[in-house]
């Protein structure tokens, strides 16, 4: 009867309470969201509420965090004591990935959180495999054949696709999201240079590519996972399940690899026969050199345009942004690029 009592005391009375404490908490937190203020940790929960209030905006707050903090280094607290150490001190970074690089591995939790979309791709492994695939990669990367043959990738797609795409959209007054345009620009080309197939995801009309949705799909809900402020255990269920993102996790990710395995037996094929017409990729390198297995070449492959796909798209976002809010600079560059331009007319 004692033990009714307690627990009825406890629906009715301590839950509510705590649910306010929690409802206020977040709104003070919301509200202070875009105030460069530290953000409270609490006992278990650590800095979920303040982490809650500044999901639409995490890059900018974490920016914010680091820059008003002691050495440009802060801690953040997360559920039952973990924590995240958020950087943004040159020295720090040159110990972590130069200096000590070898101390700071992967830990399990994020390799589990990403292993069913990168598998044992570069991002996702440690030690002598990870070494390995940087030493291959390294090795093709400073080949001047490659070198040449991302210089034809990207002038093709700048001047068949790209260039087009602008110059008809100034001539019609149209206005276009850019950004967008700048995705499908950087995927054509990684894809290209990654697995020596054209996706034409810049081709006119713009329409849909199932790789390209699959890709950003499995590459979203991925990263949601490494970077969860919550317990892991939720996507585990949901995972166990078949439920909810998980669902279409497993589903992106299967078209994915499946997609890319098959482009590996095509060119492992191709290299068999003598009848592939380009072998300058990273894929058709990969396996002229040795490397066959077919799941570490795919994980490499997906890790390579997981690499220059949103990277590239994004840098050149915020350039052309950047570009267009300070005119005086825009000028120096545009002159700068005639100035190039003609000298290489000269010479030729």
């Amino acid at each position: 009867m004692t033990l009714q009592l307690l627990a009825s005391f406890f629906l009715f009375f301590c839950l509510p309470l705590i649910f306010l404490i929690l409802s206020k908490a977040y709104s003070a937190a919301t509200a202070n969201s875009n105030k460069k203020l530290l953000p409270k940790s609490y006992p278990l929960i650590g800095s979920y509420l303040d982490v809650a209030a500044n999901t639409d905006r995490r890059i900018q707050w974490l920016s914010d965090i680091v820059l008003i903090s002691p050495a440009n280094t802060y801690t953040l607290h997360r559920f039952l004591g973990n924590r995240n150490v958020i950087t943004a001190n040159p020295a720090v970074v040159q110990h972590i990935l130069k200096t000590r690089f070898p101390l700071y591995q992967k830990g399990h939790a994020f390799q589990e959180a990403l292993r069913d979309f990168l598998g044992n791709g570069i991002f996702n492994t440690n030690g002598d495999n990870w070494k390995f695939q940087r030493q291959v990669a390294s090795h093709e990367f400073n080949t001047r054949s490659l070198r040449k043959f991302v210089e034809n990738v990207v002038e093709t797609e700048l001047n068949d696709r790209l260039i087009p795409i602008l110059a008809a959209a100034v001539a019609q007054n149209q206005v276009l999201d850019f950004q967008d345009i700048l995705q499908r620009f950087a995927f054509d080309n990684i894809c290209r240079i990654a697995f020596g197939f054209d996706p034409e995801y810049l081709s006119q009309p713009l329409g849909q590519s199932k790789f390209a949705k699959a890709f950003d799909d499995a590459t979203e809900i991925s990263s949601r996972r490494s970077s969860s402020y919550a317990l892991p255990l939720i996507w585990k269920v949901q995972k166990l399940l078949n439920m909810g993102s998980e669902r279409r996790l497993r589903e992106a990710v299967s078209e994915v690899r499946e997609f890319a395995k098959n482009i590996v037996r095509d060119k492992k094929r191709e290299l068999a026969e003598g009848t592939s017409p380009e072998s300058a990729d990273m894929l058709s390198r990969f396996l002229s050199s040795g490397h066959s297995d077919e799941d570490f070449v795919t994980d490499i492959v997906i890790s390579f345009i997981l690499a220059g796909k949103d990277t590239t798209s994004a840098a050149l976002t915020w350039f052309f942004w950047l570009l267009s809010k300070n005119p005086e600079v825009e000028k120096k560059v545009v002159n700068e690029a005639r100035e190039s331009q003609s000298a290489l007319f000269t010479m030729k």
